[in-house]
């Protein structure tokens, strides 16, 4: 019967980890949606009670009033089209809190613009009354450059925050 529950307990703890993997998948893909969508009045409850972005040069944001402010603008002004495409996410789970990477490709209009972005996503989240949020996302470009242009010169990064 002991082997019983230890397999039991094993199991359990695997489906947790799934579950875990799963419900940390459906945030960083909910966070795309809104972008996409551009629906910035979802985003902040993506995040934790002092949760932070920290985007490069594009700007950083601390709290979820801040991180509302920055996606208020980002998604009206300056940056008027958008989609992202997410690949490769790859999830660590350290029981209520994570780590995850996942790889960007953008297509946005900027300055009246097409730029090509790629870039890297680190992120860290927590589980905050039984859901999780992110607690930290960084967004580390490879390139942003106007489409007729292209990734092939000295300057990679060209979409830059006024």
């Amino acid at each position: 019967m002991a082997d019983l529950e230890t397999r039991l307990a094993a199991l359990e703890g695997r489906v947790r980890e799934l579950q875990d993997r799963n419900e940390i998948q459906e945030l960083r893909f909910s966070y795309h949606l809104a972008v996409n969508e551009k629906k910035p009045e979802m985003i902040p409850g993506l995040f934790s009670e002092n949760g932070e972005i920290d985007f490069a040069h594009l700007g950083k944001a601390v709290g979820k009033a801040n991180v509302a402010a920055f996606y208020n603008q980002a998604l009206s002004e300056l940056v008027p089209f958008v989609k992202q495409f997410i690949h490769n996410h790859i999830i660590t789970v350290n029981g209520d809190s994570g780590s995850g990477v996942s790889y960007l490709e953008a297509k946005p209009i900027f300055n009246g613009e097409s730029f090509l972005v790629a870039a890297r996503f680190d992120d860290e989240y927590v589980r905050e009354n039984g859901r999780w949020k992110f607690r930290k996302m960084t967004l580390l470009p490879y390139f942003m450059v106007p489409l007729k242009e292209g990734w092939a010169g000295p300057n990679k990064i060209q979409m830059v925050r006024k």
